[in-house]
């Protein structure tokens, strides 16, 4: 049995942190450096989300930026891929598949049934190419590797008499 200074410390680290993931989500937070900034230490914290939360801390932090996604995606016309870069993503796959487990849906499927228009907004770079048309089924261009590659040069056969 831990003693009730224990829990009321351990309790006060978790409001404080989980007070700067809600209000830093879009950041890249590190556990050791929000440790810092509220003089204590990396497994001092870890042991606040365990007792106190019944969490990790990036389970935490995941599940608090897939909320605000989906606050974004249901009231906003952000694409995929400015929502994943606002709520801390530097790879919408990633963040589609984080989305996925949290929400059991895709990001646009999850929109969708919000209906929500998937229009691109103005002066988005899709929105003024004209290969690429407001509608979402369009299909991007693949290109292989080799194609932008340029091509290589046989080396000069040497014949020695």
């Amino acid at each position: 049995m831990q003693r009730p200074a224990t829990i009321a410390l351990r309790a006060e680290l978790y409001r404080e942190v989980t007070a700067i993931v809600d209000r830093e989500y879009g950041d890249e937070l590190v556990l050791e450096e929000i440790a810092h900034r509220v003089a204590s230490s990396r497994r001092q914290l870890q042991r606040a989300f365990t007792e106190i939360g019944e969490t990790t801390f990036r389970e935490y932090l995941t599940v608090a930026r897939m909320d605000h996604a989906a606050g974004m995606l249901s009231q906003s016309n952000l694409t995929i891929g400015e929502v994943a870069r606002n709520v801390g993503y530097r790879q919408p796959a990633q963040f589609a598949k984080a989305f996925r487990r949290r929400h059991g849906e895709t990001p646009s499927n999850y929109r969708a049934a919000q209906g929500i228009s998937t229009q691109r907004r103005a002066g988005s770079p899709r929105a003024e190419n004209p290969v690429h048309s407001s509608d979402e089924s369009f299909p991007p261009r693949r290109f292989s590797r080799a194609a932008s590659r340029p091509p290589t040069r046989k080396p000069a056969v040497v014949t020695y008499r």
